[in-house]
């Protein structure tokens, strides 16, 4: 579970990291990376954040992006939530742990 967001800021700039639960993979194949790259410029264009550069690795990824209106939290949960819904789909998934 990601710790509390504690200020968010206007024109900031911020580090991301995400890991999947356990460390397990967060992608599987080509059409999971297409699918998040996907998801993360919808979430982008919806919350009116600045993706500069990301890395996506098995279980993890990082974010470097700037927020012009201060909601970073918010395009968060909605691009982890979206997602993750996605894949759990896609991979027959439910819950934590299976």
């Amino acid at each position: 579970m990601a710790r509390p967001l504690r200020s968010q800021y206007e024109n900031a700039y911020y580090h991301l990291t995400c890991r999947g639960n356990d460390r397990r993979a967060i992608v599987l194949s080509d059409a999971d990376r297409r699918a998040f790259l996907d998801q993360l410029g919808r979430s982008a264009d919806i919350y009116q954040t600045e993706i500069l550069a990301y890395v996506l690795m098995s279980n993890h990824f990082h974010l470097l992006m700037k927020t012009p209106r201060g909601n970073l939290q918010e395009f968060m949960r909605h691009f982890n939530i979206s997602y993750t819904a996605w894949f759990n789909r896609r991979h027959r998934r439910s819950g934590h742990r299976e």
